[in-house]
């Protein structure tokens, strides 16, 4: 379980095709304390540890995770925030997030606000969603939602649902957001407690209707 607090940036130093499978080589500042089947997210997504050479560690990232999250779009030199698992004895200084991406966005829109900066997200509306003040993970960094829009359909295309994001100078900074562009591609995963309250909230709509 994470927090969505990020530890460091890692560069992506190489990535190796084995089968469907990929194997991302990362380096960083933790990277020599981390240990072999050790959880890490990067960018939001848990991956297990499977080498460590110095100030390096290895990834491997499977077909299933290749099409469900940003990684099918990894390119040596890219910049991943990293987080390694919550200590049982650690503070929640995020919320909830398991490191399980539950689909992509695209960020739409970058406003400088002199002194923090606004990023605008779209992505398709597949059930999940985003509510004003809520959680939302996006690259493995716990933020606040500022603006929130539900699904819209427009000559039958997938419905798009939208969010935007304030982010400070600190977490600019010390995350991959000031790496951040329109049109790049990050990671998802919504509040845990909201998919939850929603999956019980259904069930008990369709016992109704039965």
């Amino acid at each position: 379980m994470f927090t969505g607090i990020i530890e460091k940036i890692g560069t992506l130093i190489s990535i190796k095709k084995e089968g469907t499978n990929k194997i991302f080589e990362i380096e960083s500042d933790i990277s020599n304390e981390l240990k072999i089947d050790q959880s890490v997210a990067h960018n939001g997504v848990c991956l297990t540890v499977t080498k460590v050479e110095k100030n390096r560690h290895f990834v491997t990232a499977i077909e299933e995770t290749l099409q469900k999250t940003d990684l099918y779009n990894w390119a040596e030199g890219a910049k991943l925030n990293l987080e390694r698992c919550m200590p049982a004895n650690g503070r929640f200084d995020g919320h909830i997030v398991q490191g399980h991406v539950d689909q992509t966005a695209i960020c739409t829109k970058i406003i400088d606000e002199n002194g923090s900066w606004r990023f605008y997200f779209e992505y398709e509306d597949k059930g999940n969603f985003t509510v004003q003040k809520g959680s939302i993970c996006t690259n493995g960094v716990s933020l606040t939602v500022v603006d929130s829009e539900g699904g819209s359909q427009k000559n039958n295309e997938i419905k798009k649902a939208s969010f935007s994001v304030a982010i400070i100078p600190y977490t600019y900074q010390h995350t991959n957001f000031h790496a951040l562009k329109v049109g790049d591609i990050i990671n998802l995963e919504f509040d845990i407690v909201g998919k939850y309250m929603k999956l019980l909230f259904e069930k008990h709509f369709q016992s109704i209707k039965k």
